[in-house]
């Protein structure tokens, strides 16, 4: 038990490093605290691909990458992550976990179990009347993510989405966009997998 303890301190200390290895984020909105939206749970629920990210360890060379959300009768969220690794000709890779939407967050807040007893805490900061695309985000801003209900969005939708995190105080030249299809990988803006 003790050994397995000393593994998991390890293993969230070089989440942390990770992290916390950006540069410093120059937006002079950067201090201010991020503002959670109000979230229709069912309506949130089901598929979600990964526009755009602030690239890191567990997503980092992945195409083709989409969340599939579940509402589960006790009221937890059945959180599942697929895409291709390092190529759309490699098998679809699938990791699930399990999320619990903490009170008094209008549904916003979600801690996320990695695996027991790592948490981490999830933020949801915009989701349109629609439910089409939503921004998730991190406490420190070091993370954040694009989603769309489609695999692919126009130019001015992405530059729109962009904008509102920048007006969070976001670094918005950290972001980089997922290959959704082929043809992207390789494009400016577009994350190459292999590259750091």
């Amino acid at each position: 038990m003790r050994l397995f303890a000393v593994i998991m301190t390890a293993i969230v200390g070089a989440v942390l490093a990770a992290c916390s290895s950006t540069p410093p984020n120059p937006n002079p909105r950067a201090g201010d605290e991020l503002k959670m939206a109000n979230v229709d749970l069912p309506r949130y629920m089901g598929r979600w691909y990964i526009i755009a990210n602030i690239p890191y360890f567990a997503e980092r060379d992945f195409v083709g990458s989409y969340a599939q959300w579940t509402l589960r009768d006790d009221g937890k969220i059945r959180d599942e992550f697929f895409g291709h690794k390092m190529s759309f000709y490699e098998p679809v890779t699938h990791h699930e976990f399990v999320d619990s939407v903490v009170a008094g967050t209008n549904n916003a807040k979600w801690s996320v179990r990695i695996f027991w007893p790592i948490y981490v805490t999830q933020l949801t900061l915009y989701v349109d009347p629609d439910y089409q695309y939503t921004i998730l985000g991190y406490p420190g801003k070091k993370l954040g993510w694009i989603f769309a209900r489609t695999p692919t969005i126009d130019e001015a939708k992405y530059q729109e989405l962009l904008a509102r995190l920048d007006a969070m105080g976001y670094d918005t030249t950290q972001f980089r966009r997922v290959p959704q299809l082929q043809d992207q990988i390789g494009t400016a803006g577009f994350q190459s997998p292999g590259d750091k």
